[in-house]
């Protein structure tokens, strides 16, 4: 962003509330590796001062966004609530979620959908068949990018510069030991899953998870959505994996592309959120 661009952004002292940015502050520091924090640890991620991360902590108990046993604060489940305005405006989930229920049924396997948000993953539509992750998955859940089959397929819509700068920009955290947090062995896995049309992700993100994803496409808009099926990895080889969903995966996804087209030309839907999305890419 030029100098000239974050003068033209900034919004005028008096249209500027600063107690509301620092609540989106910490409602942004629960990110889904860290579902618990205490306020020391919510004071340090989000550089407010203890004072101002308590109170604002203690709002979003009294409000029901937020838990707490005195020493340790979780949001609670009310926060998907925020995002729900703008994923059933988006109308993605509802279109994307009957060919991930058919998937599902074939392939015996959770499966999801999500959109690049920032650093994350977030997930716009799935269905659960059997608990895997030592979280709970649903609509709103928030993973980082770069440790997902999901996120390696939408970061693959972005041109090396984009992709190199966006990945060194953010925190890789070792999640795992088979973790890969390289930005140029990231950058390969990027490109080979953009090449390959698949990205499988093996125990990175958490151990005994195995991910495969396939993009969603649109001829005018590129990626707009990545699905993916997670599987255990302790009961069959990655091969063996791969060989049993991705196909099934594939063929989901084509139904879905079909679906989107047909949504978007009865609503012209997708048109005005990707241009809404890439305005704000621009300003970003």
């Amino acid at each position: 962003m030029t100098e000239e661009n974050t003068e033209a952004d900034a919004p005028r002292k008096e249209d500027f509330v600063r107690s509301l940015a620092n609540g989106l502050k910490i409602l942004e520091a629960f990110a889904a590796g860290e579902p618990r924090m205490t306020l020391s640890e919510v004071a340090r991620r989000t550089g407010l001062s203890r004072a101002s991360s308590r109170r604002m902590l203690h709002t979003l108990v009294h409000q029901g966004y937020a838990t707490t046993d005195g020493r340790d604060f979780s949001l609670t489940p009310q926060v998907l609530n925020l995002g729900m305005g703008f994923s059933a405006g988006g109308g993605l989930r509802d279109v994307l979620q009957p060919a991930l229920q058919t998937l599902a049924r074939t392939v015996d396997e959770s499966s999801s959908a999500s959109v690049l948000a920032g650093t994350e993953i977030i997930y716009i539509a799935r269905v659960h068949t059997r608990r895997i992750m030592r979280m709970d998955l649903d609509v709103g859940t928030r993973l980082p990018a770069f440790a997902t089959s999901m996120g390696r397929i939408l970061l693959g819509d972005l041109g090396y510069e984009e992709l190199r700068s966006t990945l060194a920009g953010w925190h890789r955290p070792q999640l795992t030991p088979t973790t890969v947090t390289d930005v140029d062995e990231l950058i390969a896995l990027v490109t080979e899953a953009r090449r390959a049309g698949f990205a499988m992700v093996d125990q990175e993100l958490e151990a005994g998870l195995r991910s495969v994803a396939v993009p969603v496409r649109h001829p005018d808009h590129g990626v707009v959505a990545a699905m993916n099926v997670s599987v255990s990895a302790g009961l069959e080889s990655a091969e063996e994996s791969l060989s049993r969903v991705l196909d099934p995966l594939r063929e989901c996804a084509e139904r879905a592309e079909l679906s989107v087209r047909a949504w978007e030309r009865g609503t012209g839907a997708l048109t005005r959120h990707t241009a809404r999305a890439s305005g704000s890419i621009r300003n970003a």
